[in-house]
């Protein structure tokens, strides 16, 4: 069957910024989508900050197999209700994408349950992604490393549990390291929190960025989407007592 995909982008930069709206002048959402589209396994839609119930309406998320979600400037904006039906389902089985500044989006926070912090510089250094973990399902396809001639840096100390699995690690040139893709279960679903992406560069551009995100999405759809068991469940014994 194929993945309902659908990218979440709170397109306030784009709008606002001519440096960014240069570098995606269809919104950052559409510039993800795009690739993902060319997917014979995926179906894919955008949603926006703008849209009606900021695009996180109840119908879409029932119908989404994995939520990619960029924000960075408006993370607040986000109501707390909406960021309740993104925990709840991803709870139930759907999968969650973090990219780069939503970090501190409040889903991601409400999934990691830390302040999910970083240290950070914006200067355009190159970065050197090093696939720490070649045979996990998200490095398929990559070498020992993919080479991002600018980014923005983020370092450690990243505020995050221990990742269940660590895929990458981001080196930048003025010396510092990061934990750039990061794996979690959380209920029945998977979270992956990747790193590369500030809004001033085409990294979404980039055909191994692009590779690795696809490969995210397999990686994060639902094995099955149930609801949590709530309260106390007493079950009704399967041998005989």
């Amino acid at each position: 069957m194929s993945i309902k995909v659908t990218v979440w982008n709170e397109f306030v930069h784009e709008k606002h910024n001519e440096r960014v709206k240069e570098v995606y002048p269809d919104g950052i959402h559409n510039a993800i989508a795009e690739y993902l589209k060319t997917q014979e396994d995926m179906i894919v839609r955008t949603a926006t900050l703008d849209d009606e119930e900021q695009g996180l309406s109840n119908e879409l998320l029932d119908d989404t197999d994995v939520l990619i979600w960029w924000g960075h400037a408006a993370h607040n904006k986000v109501k707390d209700e909406y960021v309740e039906r993104v925990y709840e389902r991803v709870m139930k089985g759907m999968g969650f994408i973090a990219l780069h500044s939503a970090h501190f989006s409040k889903p991601f926070k409400r999934l990691m349950g830390t302040t999910c912090g970083l240290r950070w510089r914006e200067i355009g250094e190159n970065e050197r992604l090093w696939v720490i973990e070649p045979t996990h399902p998200i490095a398929q396809g990559l070498g020992e490393c993919v080479e991002i001639p600018a980014d923005e840096m983020y370092g450690e100390r990243f505020d995050i549990p221990v990742p269940d699995e660590l895929v990458f690690i981001g080196w930048f040139k003025g010396g510092d390291v990061f934990r750039s893709g990061c794996c979690y279960r959380r209920g029945y679903g998977k979270v992956f929190y990747f790193q590369p992406g500030h809004e001033t560069y085409p990294v979404y551009y980039q055909d191994e960025i692009r590779l690795i995100i696809g490969n995210a999405v397999r990686w994060a759809r639902p094995v099955m989407k149930r609801e949590l068991l709530g309260g106390i469940h007493v079950p009704t014994p399967i041998e005989k007592i």
